[in-house]
């Protein structure tokens, strides 16, 4: 049963969205080649832990580290490790956080340094589907909408929409109803009503949408080796439009990066 959040739910929402953002800024400064995930694993522990939160991913359905990431052919859920970063790699970073009760999670896939022109390219248009599905967000569409508009935006570019993992409702919980596919059809669906809170998360390959599960139960590859991209924003749905309870923006200001792409999404409530 999708939980509608109340005005009041979701500026407690937002808090714990926000300080997931923020936690991805601070990583954003920390990601260059020679360090480990480890490392950033530890940073994004004791941030949230020092903002008086707790980490969402750390022990849930025994997952036993505080941040997901997946470099390069790695889609979703790589445990980090002792392996250093390097020149060239694309890393997907999913963070989450548990604050005033309610969950924040979201997700972005940063370029180390230099990275292959083609894997640029996709890192852009899986970005640019997110917000291809974020306007769908409308009271009275439906989920349908949503997963058509990011569907057909990435495989115009001949890119591989996985479909073993979908976005969520979230809230109290991590994951809550609807499902979010990143494929679907429009007019499909549950109907998006005022209150609604969704994680919106394309995961797009360069190659084939195939994906295989590895047996540590959690790491998610592409079938042919080829990169993956990973963005997800935390969205409601307040006065029949989508507003964005997650931001990027510490990530650009971090990097240096300029971007307008938030501003029709945002709302000060």
């Amino acid at each position: 049963m999708i939980q509608l959040k109340t005005i009041d739910e979701l500026r407690l929402m937002k808090q714990s969205a926000q300080l997931v953002s923020r936690t991805l800024g601070m990583l954003a400064k920390e990601i260059k080649p020679g360090i480990t995930t480890l490392y950033l694993d530890k940073l994004a522990h004791d941030f949230i832990k020092d903002h008086g939160a707790e980490p969402a991913f750390l022990g849930y359905g025994g997952f036993p580290y505080s941040l997901c990431i997946s470099p390069n052919e790695q889609v979703v859920h790589g445990f980090p490790s002792k392996e250093e970063i390097k020149e060239g790699d694309v890393l997907s970073v999913d963070c989450g956080a548990i604050l005033n009760g309610f969950v924040g999670d979201h997700a972005y896939t940063f370029e180390i340094g230099e990275v292959k022109p083609e894997t640029r390219k996709l890192l852009k248009v899986a970005k640019e589907s997110l917000y291809k599905g974020i306007e769908q967000c409308v009271r009275g569409k439906r989920i349908g909408d949503i997963s058509h508009a990011i569907q057909a935006h990435c495989e115009k570019e001949r890119y591989g929409v996985v479909r073993e993992l979908v976005g969520h409702g979230v809230g109290r919980q991590m994951h809550e109803d609807p499902q979010v596919p990143n494929y679907g059809r429009q007019g499909s669906g549950k109907v998006i009503k005022d209150g609604l809170t969704i994680a919106i998360e394309p995961m797009i390959n360069l190659g084939t949408e195939k994906v295989k599960f590895h047996n540590d139960g959690w790491t998610v590859t592409t079938l042919d080796n080829q990169p993956s991209a990973h963005f997800e924003h935390d969205v409601a749905v307040i006065n029949g439009k989508p507003v964005l309870l997650s931001t990027f923006q510490y990530i650009y200001d971090a990097l240096g990066i300029t971007s307008d792409e938030e501003k029709a999404f945002q709302l000060d409530f």
